[in-house]
This record gives C-alpha cells, structure tokens and sequence, in this order.
C-alpha cells in the first residue's frame, strides 16, 4: 500500500535539475509522512533514500466574472534525495 502514497513524478525545469545532486520531486498524497515516502519510494524504485522534504503549497483563489470566486486545489510535495550512484528512471 505504499505505492498509493505516491501520485506522480514532478517534472519541471527545476526538478530535472535536482536530479544532478540526486534529488527527485513527487507529488504525495496529503497525509504522507517522510517515513511513508522514503518507504514507498524503496518499494517501487529500489533505490535507498538518504532524506526527505516534504512541502504543502496551498491553493490559489480564482476569480472568474462578477464576484464568483473559487479556489484550486492544493498539493503535497515530496524532495528525495537518494544514495550516490543510484538512480530513479522516471521515463
């Protein structure tokens, strides 16, 4: 059940140059905790995790025509940074 903390791969300009220090970016569910991802990222990559940074960035508040307002929906990221010379494929 690990695997289901995992959503995606995050995988943007600035992710894909973290991955030069060994640092891979994935959306998690909310309720993911560091030890959860650490042990769903062994589970699914076999790789070891040395750490790992977990972030929540709100939803943004949308406004569209006269006084309707709205907001997005939020999300959980998760920074992991892997032991030297191992590798995540992500492709």
């Amino acid at each position: 059940m690990d695997h289901l903390l995992i959503k995606k791969p995050w995988i943007t300009e600035k992710a894909t140059a973290l991955t030069a220090s060994n640092q891979y970016v994935f959306m998690v569910k909310s309720t993911a905790t560091k030890p959860e991802v650490k042990k769903a990222i062994h589970a699914l990559y076999k790789v070891d995790a040395l750490a790992v940074n977990i972030l929540n960035r709100a939803g943004k508040i949308k406004k569209s025509g006269r006084g309707i307002k709205g907001k997005t929906d939020g999300y959980r990221k998760a920074i992991v940074t892997i032991k030297e010379g191992q590798k995540i494929d992500l492709n």
